[in-house]
Parts: C-alpha cells; sequence; structure tokens
C-alpha cells in the first residue's frame, strides 16, 4: 500500500511539473477588499494530499482471556470492562469477547495447550518469568517494544524485566504485589497482642490461638500454588532468599538442610493443627471465607486480598478490623531476614499474529493506552488493592491511599530490605508441576516427609537443568 501510494504522488508531482513548464495559464485570480490579489493555483491543487482511504467499519471480533472470575475479583473485573468500552469506541467495528478463566487453568492447561497448537487469543492473562520468555522464543507473542516507544511509555514501567526476552518486550505487568500475613485485628486487640516481630512470637500465637478452640491459619490445599505461597515464604527464611534462584543453576539443591528445615517447619504447623482441617479438599475462595468469617485468626495471602475488605466485597464487616505483617526473622536463618515475595509477573500478552492484521493492531495498541496509564493504576491500588506496576509519584500515592490497611501493607513493603520472586518464575515447568501439583499435598496429607519431599524435587530438577544444558 505504501509503495503504490508513494508512486501515485510521484506521478502526480511529475506531472505538475509539466503544466507549470507550459506557462501557468491557468491560474485564476480575485481582489480581496484591500486591493490584493488572492488566487487558486491548479498546480497547488493538484498537489494536494491525496484522500486516504477510509477505515474500514466491517465488524470484527477478538477476544481477551482473563482470570478475573469469582466474587472477590468483580472490581478488577469492572475495571477491564471499562477499557473494554473505550477500545470498542476507539476501533470502528471492533466488538471483545471476554473469556474468563480460573488463573491457574489458564496458565498451566489452557494457554499452554493453545500456544502448543497455534491458536491463542488475541489478548490473554500472561505469567512473565519464565512463561513469556518461553513463548517469545517461539515466536508466539507480538513484540511489543515498538508500540510502547510509540506510546512513550517504556519507560513507565517499575520492572519489565519478567516479560523481557533478548531486549524485547512481550508482554506487561497490570500491577505488583507481595505476600505476608493478614490477621484480625480485633482478636489480637482482645488478646492484648500486637503483630509479632519474632519467630518464636508467631508460633506462641498460632499455639494460644489454637488452645483458644479457633483456627490459627486459613488453609485451602486444592490447588498447590495456595499453601505453596507460605511454604515459600518458610523455606527462604530457613535458607535465604537467594536460595529458590539458585536452584535452576545448580548452585542449590532442594536436598540442602536448610531447605528442609523450611518444609519441615510447614508439616510441623500442619501435623500442631494450626491449618483448618480438610484443607486438600477446598477451593482458594473458601481460603478467604474462613477468614471474613472470623474463624481463621490469620491468613496468609498476596497484597491483592486487601480488596475483600472494602464496601460491598466479602470482607467489608472485617473493615477497620484487619492488620498486615511480615513473616517474623527466623533464628538462624539465611541471609535478609527482612526478605519479603514481591514481584511483577502478572500481566497481558498478545499474539504474534496480531502483528498481521492492521485493525487488529490498531486495538492492542487502544487496549494498552486505555489500560496501562496513571489513571488505571490508581484505580487498580484504590479499588482492589493492587500496587502499582507503573511510576508514580509517591504525593500521588499518598493521596490515594485512604484506607488504613493499605497504609499498613505499604509500610510494611517499605520496612523490608529485599525481595524475591515466588519460586514458579525461577525454576522450570516440569518443577512447579512437581511442587505444585504433587509434593505440597503429599507433605500435607502426610505422605511422604520433608526429607522424601526434597529428594523427589532434586530429581526433577536436575533432568530440568540438564534438558537446558
Amino acid at each position: 500500500m505504501k509503495k503504490s501510494m508513494t508512486l501515485l504522488l510521484s506521478l502526480i508531482f511529475v506531472s505538475s511539473a509539466l503544466l507549470a513548464g507550459c506557462g501557468g495559464n491557468n491560474n485564476t485570480s480575485t481582489t480581496n477588499g484591500e486591493g490584493n490579489k488572492t488566487g487558486t493555483n491548479t498546480v497547488e491543487a493538484t498537489n494536494a494530499p491525496a484522500t486516504e482511504e477510509p477505515v474500514s467499519e466491517e465488524p470484527f471480533e477478538m477476544t481477551i482471556r482473563h482470570t478475573q472470575v469469582g466474587a472477590d475479583k468483580q472490581k478488577r473485573l469492572a475495571i477491564l470492562e471499562d477499557v473494554v468500552k473505550k477500545v470498542e469506541g476507539d476501533v470502528p467495528g471492533l466488538t471483545f469477547k471476554l473469556d474468563g478463566v480460573e488463573s491457574d487453568v489458564n496458565r498451566k492447561e489452557k494457554l499452554r495447550g493453545e500456544m502448543a497448537a497455534g491458536n491463542p487469543p488475541q489478548v490473554f492473562d500472561l505469567f512473565g518469568s519464565p512463561d513469556s520468555k518461553i513463548y517469545a522464543k517461539e515466536n508466539k507473542l507480538l513484540d511489543l517494544t515498538p508500540i510502547l516507544e510509540e506510546l512513550g511509555i517504556k519507560d513507565k514501567f517499575s520492572n519489565l524485566d519478567p516479560f523481557t526476552y533478548e531486549g524485547k518486550i512481550y508482554g506487561l505487568p497490570i500491577g505488583g504485589s507481595g505476600e505476608g500475613f493478614f490477621y484480625n485485628k480485633e482478636y489480637y486487640n482482645s488478646k492484648g497482642w500486637k503483630a509479632p516481630t519474632t519467630f518464636a512470637e508467631l508460633e506462641q500465637q498460632l499455639a494460644d490461638i489454637k488452645a483458644d478452640g479457633k483456627v490459627p491459619l486459613a488453609a485451602a490445599s486444592k490447588a498447590g500454588w495456595v499453601p505453596l505461597m507460605l511454604a515459600n515464604h518458610l523455606w527462604s527464611r530457613y535458607a535465604g532468599p537467594e536460595v529458590t534462584a539458585k536452584f535452576a543453576t545448580g548452585e542449590a539443591k532442594w536436598t540442602d538442610p536448610q531447605v528442609v528445615a523450611g518444609f519441615a517447619k510447614y508439616k510441623d504447623w500442619v501435623d500442631k493443627g494450626y491449618f483448618k482441617k480438610g484443607e486438600l479438599g477446598f477451593e482458594y475462595a473458601e481460603y478467604t471465607t474462613q477468614f471474613t468469617s472470623g474463624e481463621a485468626i490469620l491468613l496468609y495471602d498476596g497484597t491483592w486480598k486487601s480488596s475483600v475488605f472494602k464496601p460491598g466485597q466479602s470482607g467489608e464487616g472485617l473493615i477497620g478490623k484487619v492488620g498486615f505483617f511480615n513473616i517474623p526473622p527466623v533464628e538462624g536463618g539465611v541471609g535478609d531476614q527482612t526478605a519479603l515475595m514481591r514481584d511483577v509477573n502478572n500481566g497481558y500478552g498478545f499474539s504474534a499474529a496480531v502483528a498481521n492484521d492492521p485493525r487488529q493492531l490498531a486495538a492492542v495498541k487502544s487496549f494498552i493506552k486505555n489500560l496501562f496509564n496513571e489513571e488505571m493504576q490508581l484505580r487498580g491500588l484504590v479499588e482492589d488493592g493492587v500496587l502499582p506496576a507503573m511510576k508514580i509519584d509517591q504525593n500521588v500515592l499518598n493521596e490515594n491511599i485512604t484506607d488504613d490497611l493499605m497504609s499498613e501493607i505499604v509500610a510494611v513493603l517499605n520496612n523490608s530490605q529485599s525481595s524475591f520472586p515466588a519460586f514458579d518464575s525461577l525454576v522450570q515447568a516440569d518443577v512447579t508441576t512437581e511442587i505444585s501439583n504433587i509434593q505440597i499435598q503429599k507433605l500435607i496429607g502426610g505422605q511422604t516427609t520433608p526429607e522424601k519431599m526434597g529428594e523427589a524435587l532434586q530429581k526433577v530438577q536436575e533432568e530440568a537443568n540438564a534438558a537446558v544444558e
């Protein structure tokens, strides 16, 4: 199209020049009220820019695969729906189909299968590391680098490393998160307690809650990633926040004594009855309910959970009664004992096939422009408790953080000296499957020991490492 338009303009230019060389007798002029001549020159008229072809308004559909399903994600879904309306208004003929799928199912089943078959949705929820790098290497993802440069937002993100492969950007984080303990302040106040500052103090509180006839820790382990949030933090306390990154390089092993000590502490809490009984049969939604109902006093979860303690949400009854703290230091633990699990791994990616369709590409640009901006980042923070993934002035953040719980969360994050990403962004997919779908459930169910769990994981780890070499 560009070549033919250039040729057409060249021919017009040559023709105009020939006409001008013949004396230019086609000029007409009139006199304005001040006696000055004004004219319309046919050469100038001929040289006017050619009219662009009208943009097609033929109906077309694109799919957005999202993971904003369930009662606790309604605020996040509402933000997405508002963006969808704006994009459909920007792009003539466009209709978006929203395809909601549970996060774990999308990542480990649907998207993997679609990528293998070469037919992913045009827009989809994408996990950063290692997923985006794997798909980018296979040329399955749209390179967003030129789009971000065009929109002027390439440098507006706090961290794009999880979505970057060979210097190019293949996905965008929708927000950040940290993990720690939410606790029932009303119960704690009744006991005269504060958030624990030592690991021994935390364990004493767990024992006292159990003795009081309450459930110390909410639990829902049907999906392995839920218990692994806490387990991951425990082995990182005992073996150090950098240890998980060393499994894939062979610098550390799952069988290392301090890693096994982290598994053993989790199993110890299971054996002491600190978790809700029957946890292997509970879904994530029930995890939240155990806490919001007052049955469980502590809930280990991501900072996104703060969204349920807002008006109209499932935890509305606990507004002003919930606090947040980091796991206290473990005596004899390795490395920074204030380290907190934080990442910006959840976001959106786009099918590489979009590059072949100008209208779909225009829709993707509009989607990025309308979703990844300060307004939407602040909405995510205020309405849904999702930490911004884009750089926002601290004064603006302070103005928008109006509830005590979010202020407490930010204080905890600021007090941590370092952070580490979740295990599933650092180890290979086969290792993630082994620990998420098999080993953590076997440990909770008493079908393995911490030592045997470490051995099983190390075997799969070594096979995965060898496959990369």
